[in-house]
């Protein structure tokens, strides 16, 4: 689906730092301004819908967001999508479109890292104690993204592999396509637990409640999120440009307040 940012609080980062830094930012970009799509993995959406707000805002460029699952989009660009970046869920995609010649050589970065979380709308259903939450007797559902389409889901196979209750918990496992899906479920009740991005709860406009724990690094590897300009935007300096204001101090103030870690 097409995401077009639309956010109208005043943002958290537009201080009069900020501002001259994207003043800045727009003063170095050409006059003319020019259209990027680009395709964002679905648990950074909120945060690229913001961040591209205030791309545009200073360099008068337009980006087109298209929310998917990592696999998927990696599917559509694999089939001729004209996206002109990526915004992956994980570095192993951008990694693997670099090396067929579909991204450009050298342009990966990490732009956020992610965490993932154990989750529930009910107050008190987690506690300090995740695996405790997961062998309650009276749970019927735990949701995680599919492990094979996104990497939030793979993380969250990793993490019940190390607490030993990968096989226990087949049964009551359901999978979301992506990691939006995923978190749809158990917010709807569908599921009463799940595996979700931690971004997600700590959305500045929009902050979960209920109980929640924080799942430890320890029990999966660090969700590097990569991106990569396609070579269907190696000449678009909309593209360009929103790669490098990802890179900047505004926009990582912005990330971080979203619960990703940052580089």
């Amino acid at each position: 689906m097409l995401f077009r940012a639309s956010h109208s609080r005043p943002s958290h980062s537009l201080t009069a730092l900020a501002g001259a830094a994207l003043l800045a930012l727009s003063a170095a970009l050409p006059a003319r301004a020019e259209t990027a799509l680009v395709a964002v993995a679905a648990n950074f959406a909120g945060v690229a819908g913001e961040l591209s707000e205030m791309y545009g805002a200073a360099s008068g460029d337009e980006v087109t967001l298209t929310i998917g699952s990592t696999g998927k989009l990696f599917a559509q660009i694999g089939e001729g999508a004209p996206f002109d970046a990526m915004l992956s869920a994980d570095a192993a995609t951008p990694r693997k479109l670099e090396e067929a010649g579909q991204g450009v050589e050298g342009s990966r970065f990490t732009y956020a890292i992610g965490r993932l979380a154990l989750w529930s709308p009910e107050e008190g259903r987690i506690g300090e104690d995740g695996a405790a939450a997961l062998t309650d007797a009276g749970l019927r559902h735990v949701a995680i993204a599919n492990p094979e389409l996104a990497p939030y889901g793979a993380a969250a196979r990793e993490a019940l592999q190390g607490m030993g209750l990968w096989d226990t918990l087949q049964p009551k496992i359901v999978m979301g396509q992506n990691i939006g899906q995923t978190h749809s479920m158990v917010a709807s009740g569908a599921a009463e637990t799940g595996f979700v991005a931690l971004s997600a709860l700590l959305d500045p406009e929009n902050p979960a409640g209920g109980s929640r724990w924080e799942v430890p690094q320890e029990l999966y590897a660090p969700i590097r999120q990569d991106a990569v300009l396609l070579e269907a935007g190696a000449q678009n300096t909309a593209a360009q440009g929103f790669l490098a204001f990802l890179k900047s101090p505004e926009a990582q103030e912005v990330i971080r307040s979203y619960g990703y870690a940052v580089e």
